[in-house]
Order: C-alpha cells, then structure tokens, then sequence
C-alpha cells in the first residue's frame, strides 16, 4: 500500500482512505472495515453525528467502526469528528468539546483517537478558543492529532497560529472543485494534509447511477441539487465523458476520478465511502492508473472547475 503523510508532524496514513459515514450497523460494515484493513488501508474516517440520525442518537457509526477494528487498533488510523449537532447549529465551545470527546473515546472502545476533527466551525466561539482546547486534548494524550473540516481560509490560518492543524477535510472531486481557488493554496503553504469526503461526487462518478430512479426511495441524494432534474440530465453528460476516458485508459470511471485526486497533490489523501469490499478494492485499483500530462490535460477539457449542474448540498439549489 502506498502511504502518504498528513501535516508536518508525522501522521502517516494509507493514500486512499476509507469513509464509514453510510455504512449500517451490520455485520456486512464490519467484514468490509477489517477487509479493507487487510487490503492495506489505515485511515478510516467517522464522526460522532454520523449513523442513526432519525434516532438523534450520537455515537452509532463510531460504536460499529470500533467494533470492526477491535483487536487490530493499533493497525489503524482512526479518524473521527464533533461539532455537528442535531440542533442549534455548530458547536466548539470547550465544555462542548471536552464532553464530545470523552463520549467518542467511549463509543470507540479506545484510550485515544489518531485524528480528531471540528466538523463544522461554530460561528459562536472564536476558533482560538476551539483550538486551544483541542490542543489540551493533545497533552492529556486523549488524541494524537488534530483537523478541520469545511473551515476558510482565514479560519484555517488562525488555527494553525494556535495548534499545528494536521488535516483539513473538504470536499472535493472531478465535479467539486471549488477547494481548488483559495483552500488548496493555503493548505500546502502551511503544510496541511487535505482529505477529500465525497471523492467519486456521491457516487456519481463510478458510472453506476444511470437515472434518479437507481437512487433508493429513502436516499439522501434525492434531496441534492446535482441529482434532480436538469441537473442530472447534464452531469450524467459529464460522467459519460468520464466514464469514455476511463475506458481508453483501461480502468473504472470510480479509478480514474480518484486517480486524478491523487495527482492533484502529494498532500491529498481521498476517504471514499462505500459498504461493500469489493468497491474498497476497485478504489484501491486508482493506485495503480498513473495519468499522463496529456490525459490529465484531457480531463482538464471534459471536467473543468464548476462543470458540474447544481449546488453541493440542499441549500445551495
């Protein structure tokens, strides 16, 4: 497995890493975690929001990653996030935070977590304030190292004046490029590792959603600006395109949209998701597909910055 290293201070991780964010709680998740374990990768990513939302119930995603990495946590890097609540918007206060955390740790089963992101900036305390206890957290040794999520530039660099900040996670993607204008550029100048959610643009890009209709009645996608109406019409365009290339090239469309992830920076590091092992391991094929000048010129042309029809999320139409 090739590995790449996130930050300044020495976290090195798998080049693909594996999203655990639509995983059920099944014993399905659990095989595909510790096969993809065994596969190479290192960096599995959570948060305490994810998993049983209806139920507002914090901590379920985490308990079926701790749980899948029972026995072999010390083979892992094990990502995970606070700051989302089911109410009242972000939250980075330091009371609320210590809690998170201690909260997390539990519903892991482990004594520390390797990355610990805010994932969401709360508008309501000064992220100095908000780093500066995570950078506690850091001393205590309940984690290694410490990340951001969705922050701005001006978000990002006064963080890191406070703490070392080792990730920022964002999304990005052949048809989310806006990272590419101001926080790519602030990332590599202070020497931020950047991890990439939604990698294969919610699953639009592996070729396998052909009409609205191949996406569940209860998907959250339905809800997305990008899988409705027009805009569909027009992506579906976009990764026919794609999916042409791919198919010159000898590789899934899903292989050469992380392929050219990877190319974009040594400091990049994609966590896409998936519940099934034998996506983990087409995934893992993009480490093998080295893109030429030429076809990554010819990517340039099919899929330029703000190609992709439609907002990143619900808001955003």
């Amino acid at each position: 497995m090739n590995t790449r290293k996130l930050g300044q201070v020495g976290l090195e991780v798998s080049a693909i890493g594996l999203g655990t964010m639509m995983m059920p709680d099944n014993e399905e998740s659990v095989r595909t975690i510790r096969g993809a374990l065994d596969l190479g990768v290192t960096l599995f990513d959570t948060a305490d929001i994810y998993g049983e939302w209806e139920q507002q119930r914090f901590g379920s995603n985490e308990r079926l990653v701790g749980r899948a990495l029972k026995g072999r946590r010390h083979d892992a890097v094990i990502a995970t996030k606070f700051g989302i609540t089911h109410t009242g918007g972000p939250k980075g206060d330091p009371a609320y935070i210590k809690k998170s955390v201690d909260a997390s740790l539990l519903y892991l089963g482990v004594d520390y977590i390797d990355l610990y992101y805010q994932h969401r900036v709360d508008p309501d305390t000064p992220i100095e304030v908000t780093v500066g206890t995570m950078a506690e957290l850091v001393k205590e040794g309940k984690v290694r190292y410490i990340g951001l999520s969705e922050a701005n530039p001006e978000q990002i660099r006064r963080a890191n004046a406070v703490h070392p900040i080792t990730a920022l996670e964002t999304e990005y993607s052949l048809w989310s490029r806006e990272v590419e204008d101001k926080i790519l550029p602030v990332v590599k100048e202070l020497g931020i590792g950047f991890v990439p959610y939604s990698p294969l643009g919610r699953g639009f890009l592996t070729g396998q959603i052909k009409s609205f209709d191949d996406l569940p009645p209860d998907d959250y996608r339905r809800y997305y600006p990008r899988f409705q109406g027009d805009n569909f019409i027009k992506n579906l365009e976009l990764v026919s395109m794609i999916e042409q290339l791919a198919v010159q090239k000898g590789c899934a469309p899903s292989q050469l949209a992380l392929a050219w992830l990877l190319a974009q920076g040594e400091n990049i590091v994609p966590i896409p998701g998936t519940k099934r092992l034998d996506r983990v391991q087409e995934n893992l094929g993009a480490l093998e597909v080295s893109l030429s000048r030429e076809e990554l010129a010819e990517i340039e042309r099919i899929s330029p910055k703000g190609a992709a029809a439609g907002g990143r999320f619900p808001s955003q139409a």
